[in-house]
């Protein structure tokens, strides 16, 4: 498959094929998640009754309900009211006013001295008052004076008229002192007519027109606050919650009647033939996009090729197929169950299987997106369109598997790994139970257990049997691959050290070398580990030609440079067609084919000089390519430090610096690290780390006297 998607990507294209991937992505993610977004309709008519009970497929508002719940708030709330003092003296001063007209009236038809009053003023005086009074007795306090009650007030001398005048004015004051409401105005007022009645200082002709102008003169004094109420009554409208039809609430039982208000309910949640309802597969198709496109941002950022990101992405897309072909799978039988057995997936599988095959970042994300997934696919009951539970579960677990994996990359343990992921579950599980508040019993709370752990273990087995599938069909070189192949019981390495056992030690030496190195600059140490294991796997083809493998004498002293020049600068290539035809990972073969680069062979280069002057030095150096990656950089320079430094004679600190900075700065100027993305600074490091680690191998030791020795 990894040659099927190179050819692909030469082809199309990277922007073609890495948007193309993602864009099936999110096809596969839709497909899968469709029927959880799409939403429920029946064949339903007004008047008929329901085939079936029909629950809402969705949580909804209900406006209607809504609006009628905020309006009887709103009608419940009393009125506030505010008291207003000017209404007792403005009532006092209607009193003196009325007085006043009488007194008025009175004097303005006297035509003789007191004691000789004309018969027809009193008609005049009348005529007079009751024009006064017209104004007075037309606004809305219900005064009304009848001929009478005017005659006897304009009978009443004045001392006595304005004695009534006080008795009336303070019992309007003293009822008026106190709140009034519309609603104790009748009692008020007969309260005031009684006091007014038993009052011995009115004289009881008059007491009808005084009783007439108290009753008028009591009016409310305390009004509602419009501003207030009104206020009062939008806050209850907004403390009223809207009203919702929730998810898998029974808008109506088989057989029973389809009202005007249960169909209304049965539009309102979209489940009617006659409605079509895009908007959750708009909302679908936008949630699949952004995923897709977080997940291309994610494998843009690594520091790879265009092809392997074009593989990588590949290998995500497989891997969240077959994770939500589980999740299907849960789905569709978690009907046959009365229990929930979401518990039972595989957790921390999609995880294990990123990590393993790509990398940390990508593994969290894509747990990430499944755990999305199964909060909307692993729903037990009604409880909306994402429920927590599951996305919790499928996340804790996952994210445990991955960084079990980062925290023991050196000695990945399934098993292990697989039984903290289960302990995790019984964790989450415990949680799950407890915060449920239900009744359980002891069967299933055995069953969550058990599924908790085979959730764990299922996990672990599954990627141990689909790693090696995945790397045979995309040409991956795993964690776990490159550890089984650093296994000393390995074919090539018993090769390695039964045929050429110095090359074995040097090997190993290299790999302690370029293992620190690659770490310390976050390269990939395991890799340049057990690169350096099969590096020099050509040697083996004449072992006795190189230096660390000969115990009796040196055969090129008996060959020309010329044809030394031919076994040395062989064994690159050697190794790699070895490589090839075991067929073992290409990162190994280019380790093999790369670690001397395009370097000159020095030693046998000046040799055939002095025979030749005109010598090429193109013909004594090796064919190369020169390094492509940091690891193999980095394994160039350990290679060649290592030698060097075996070679010396009583290698210091001091020496092993120097020889550190000699190598390294000849194979920089040689050109040797152009084609790879190695930094000036990153070199700077890699010095420091191989000095130390030389000087902890080449330290030196105590002298023991001969007799302890």
């Amino acid at each position: 498959m990894a040659g099927w998607i190179r050819r692909i990507y030469l082809r199309f294209g990277a922007p073609v094929v890495l948007i193309g991937i993602s864009f099936m992505t999110a096809l596969l993610m839709f497909g899968f998640l469709y029927d959880t977004m799409a939403t429920d309709t029946y064949k339903v008519e007004l008047f008929q009754l329901s085939e079936e009970t029909i629950r809402a497929a969705k949580t909804v508002e209900d406006p209607v309900r809504t609006e009628l719940e905020r309006e009887r708030a709103a009608a419940e709330v009393q009125p506030s009211y505010r008291y207003i003092e000017k209404i007792a003296d403005n009532q006092a001063s209607v009193v003196d006013s009325l007085f006043g007209y009488v007194l008025e009236a009175k004097r303005a038809n006297e035509t003789g001295g007191e004691d000789e009053p004309d018969p027809r003023d009193a008609d005049e005086a009348l005529s007079s008052l009751r024009e006064s009074t017209r104004l007075l007795e037309q606004n809305e306090n219900g005064l009304r004076l009848t001929d009478d009650m005017l005659y006897s007030l304009l009978a009443l001398d004045d001392e006595v008229l304005m004695r009534v005048e006080r008795e009336v004015r303070n019992q309007v004051l003293a009822v008026l002192q106190e709140p009034l409401r519309d609603a104790g105005l009748m009692q008020a007022r007969n309260a005031a007519e009684q006091e007014i009645r038993r009052n011995d200082q009115v004289p009881a002709s008059a007491i009808p027109a005084a009783v007439a102008i108290t009753r008028a003169n009591i009016i409310p004094n305390e009004m509602i606050n419009e501003e207030l109420t009104e206020q009062q009554q939008e806050q209850a409208r907004a403390s009223v919650e809207p009203t919702r039809i929730l998810q898998g609430q029974v808008l109506i039982q088989e057989g029973q009647l389809i009202d005007r208000e249960v169909y209304r309910q049965l539009e309102l949640a979209g489940m009617t033939e006659q409605q079509s309802n895009y908007r959750p597969l708009l909302a679908l198709s936008l949630l699949v996009l952004i995923a897709a496109g977080l997940l291309l941002l994610v494998l843009q950022s690594a520091k790879v090729e265009g092809v392997k990101k074009a593989i990588r992405l590949t290998i995500v897309f497989v891997v969240v197929a077959l994770s939500l072909a589980i999740m299907k799978l849960l789905e569709i039988i978690s009907g046959n169950f009365e229990v929930v057995i979401d518990f039972m997936y595989p957790t921390a599988l999609a995880g294990i299987l990123v990590r393993l095959l790509i990398d940390e970042r990508t593994a969290v994300y894509v747990t990430i997106l499944l755990s999305a997934s199964a909060g909307m696919m692993l729903q037990s009951g009604y409880a909306g369109i994402f429920q927590m539970d599951s996305a919790l579960y499928v996340l804790f677990g996952g994210l445990t598997g991955i960084y079990l994996i980062r925290n023991g990359h050196r000695s990945i343990r399934i098993l292990p790994i697989s039984l903290a992921v289960g302990g995790v579950h019984l964790l989450y599980v415990a949680f799950y139970l407890l915060v449920n508040q239900s009744q359980y019993s002891a069967e299933e709370v055995a069953f969550y257990v058990a599924a908790a752990l085979a959730a764990g273990l299922l996990s672990g087995t599954l990627a141990t049997g689909l790693l090696p599938l995945f790397e045979t069909a995309f040409g991956i070189l795993s964690t776990m691959k490159l550890l089984e192949l650093s296994n000393p019981n390995h074919p090539l390495l018993k090769k390695i050290l039964t045929e050429t056992p110095g090359t074995y030690h040097h090997s190993v030496m290299v790999a302690n070398l370029s293992d620190a190195a690659c770490e310390a600059i976050g390269a990939n140490g395991l890799l340049a580990r057990v690169g350096c294991y099969y590096h020099d796997i050509g040697k083996t083809i004449n072992p006795q030609y190189f230096i660390e493998n000969q115990s009796h004498g040196n055969p090129h002293d008996h060959l020309t440079p010329e044809q030394s020049r031919d076994i040395i600068l062989a064994h690159g290539k050697d190794g790699a067609a070895i490589l090839r035809k075991q067929k073992m990972p290409k990162e190994l073969i280019d380790i093999a084919e790369q670690h001397h680069g395009t370097t000159l062979l020095k030693f046998f280069y000046h040799k055939a000089k002095e025979q030749n002057d005109a010598l090429s030095e193109q013909e004594y150096r090796y064919s190369g390519p020169k390094p492509q990656s940091r690891e193999i950089a980095i394994i160039m320079v350990a290679d060649s430090l290592e030698a060097a430094v075996r070679s010396m004679d009583s290698p210091s600190t001091e020496k092993i610096r120097k020889m550190v900075d000699a190598i390294t700065e000849d194979k920089l100027k040689d050109g040797q690290f152009d084609e790879c993305d190695i930094t000036l600074k990153e070199l700077k490091r890699v010095k420091s780390v191989m000095c130390e680690t030389l000087n902890g191998i080449f330290h030196s030791r105590i002298a023991y006297p001969d007799d302890q020795k």
